[in-house]
């Protein structure tokens, strides 16, 4: 057993099945490990495609009385989990923290958006109304809206616990049971979510994680035939390969993938309150985030007064264990962090000039200084590439006409901030800008209730707001016939 912030963990961890806890039909096991510190926190199943078979069965052979439960009764159970998610955030911001090494400040965050996902979508439950369709008297015409079945959730190591919640609360109220694969580096937040909800009333077999490595266990649920829809948030090439995988059983798929997020500053705007909020798009959450504020467009006339205002606030923020409530924690991992590291060098061996930040503290655990490079060329790799970390790229432009064509000539299309006094411009270059998201004089503007997803390799479909419900829901048309005699109706009319 593992003694974390306020909170004791098992030493080993297996996976929920069809309302049981069992080991890998292997045996296999792999350990999480504290990225403040490099230290395994706990061992973990290491599900094969044996046990992911297991898991969709079971959400299977669930599904009929879930989908035949009152929506009403659907929207309670689903409203209890946000009340036990609630009732338990201390804890789960603890494991959070110290699975993923943020700040446990921003772990609360995490988990209070949680409980609001289980909160919003359980209103919704009794409300997942057709229509209609006037199509003539004689003949009566309206929809159902109706779950897909099996919805497999793969998520991602930055947000395990919050993105568990944004996927698995609009499933259940849909209809759907699931079936989660949380990401190898970041387990024991899901585990015990998928508990929360057996104690809040979700019947065995409707919310099933399994935990694991994406071979064999991600390849194995997102290409097996008893899925029915796939929800992924993470990489541009694992999104892609996800998509290939589903295609053998034409599943659907809904993808929130990467980012390379422009924020563009005018003359102006306010520098101090822009120099706040790019700050905190790039650096909270050690800048992974899919929408971190990647790039800076910044006027070339006040290029030097932003920066001097990036580069304070880089500099003052203090790095520590997500345990001690930082300004910023550790990256999540090993790997997460010899990439970033690579990039920082990549940046100075393109020519960019590194203004703050940089290094890594002589500590353990994987610490990366925040990071802002100028004289950076839209052309260079780090302009360009999802860097998934710290690291802030400042470019200059001449006018608004280049900074759209530069905001705009990137593979993604995530989000985009615009920080100007011209409200004529902002909505300008809001209906102009190819993002999903537009923030106007802040950053991380959506919400619980307001839709979000990309354009381009950014993703497919959309997460948040009553719009995710489309992807856990399809629809079937009715035709009543009350016509006399066998009518004259034909295909393609």
């Amino acid at each position: 057993m593992v003694t974390g912030p306020d909170i004791d963990i098992d030493a080993t961890h297996d996976l929920y099945v069809g309302g049981e806890w069992s080991p890998a039909a292997d045996g296999g096991r792999f350990e999480t490990e504290n990225p403040a510190t490099g230290e395994p926190i706990a061992e973990v199943a290491s599900a094969t495609a044996a046990d992911v078979d297991r898991a969709v069965a079971a959400a299977r052979d669930a599904f009929p009385a879930w989908r035949d439960t009152a929506p009403d009764e659907r929207g309670r159970i689903v409203h209890r989990i946000g009340r036990l998610v609630r009732e338990h955030a201390d804890e789960l911001a603890a494991i959070e923290s110290l699975d993923q090494g943020k700040p446990v400040s921003q772990a609360r965050s995490d988990v209070e958006g949680a409980a609001r996902y289980f909160e919003y979508y359980a209103g919704a439950a009794d409300k997942l109304e057709g229509r209609s369709v006037p199509v003539g008297p004689e003949q009566v015409d309206f929809t159902l809206r109706e779950p897909y079945g099996v919805s497999a959730q793969i998520t991602p190591w930055n947000f395990p616990g919050n993105l568990f919640a944004r996927g698995v609360a609009p499933a259940l109220v849909a209809g759907n049971t699931a079936v989660v694969k949380p990401a190898e580096q970041t387990p024991l937040s899901s585990l015990r979510l998928a508990e929360l909800c057996a104690e809040a009333g979700v019947p065995d077999g409707v919310v099933n994680v399994v935990t694991g490595f994406g071979d064999p266990a991600g390849a194995a649920l997102s290409g097996h035939a008893g899925v029915d829809t796939i929800t992924f948030t993470g990489s541009v090439r694992t999104g892609t390969e996800i998509m290939r995988q589903a295609a053998g059983n034409v599943t659907p798929v809904t993808l929130e993938l990467g980012g390379k997020n422009p924020a563009i500053v005018f003359p102006d705007a306010d520098l101090d309150a822009a120099a706040d909020w790019i700050a905190k798009g790039i650096f909270t959450n050690a800048g992974q985030v899919c929408s971190a504020a990647d790039r800076v467009l910044v006027h070339e006339s006040v290029r030097e007064d932003l920066l001097d205002r990036l580069v304070e606030r880089a500099e003052s923020y203090e790095l520590g264990p997500g345990r001690a409530d930082p300004d910023m924690g550790p990256l999540a991992s090993e790997a997460q962090f010899e990439k970033v590291r690579n990039y920082v060098d990549l940046g100075r061996e393109e020519g960019a000039t590194l203004a703050a930040g940089g290094g890594t503290p002589d500590r353990e655990g994987y610490f990366v200084e925040p990071t802002v490079f100028t004289d950076v060329e839209h052309d260079m790799r780090i302009a360009r590439e999802e860097i998934f970390g710290p690291v802030l790229s400042v470019i200059s432009v001449a006018d608004e006409a280049e900074a759209l064509q530069v905001a705009n000539d990137v593979e993604y299309g995530l989000v985009a901030g615009v920080f100007t006094s011209d409200v004529t411009r902002a909505h300008r270059l809001a209906g102009r800008l190819a993002a999903g998201n537009v923030y106007v004089n802040k950053w991380f503007g959506d919400t619980n209730q307001t839709p979000f997803g990309g354009y381009k390799q950014s993703g497919i479909g959309r997460e948040k707001g009553l719009e995710a419900l489309d992807s856990y829901l399809q629809t079937k048309n009715v035709a009543v016939n009350l016509a006399d005699g066998d009518g004259a109706d034909l295909p393609g009319a």
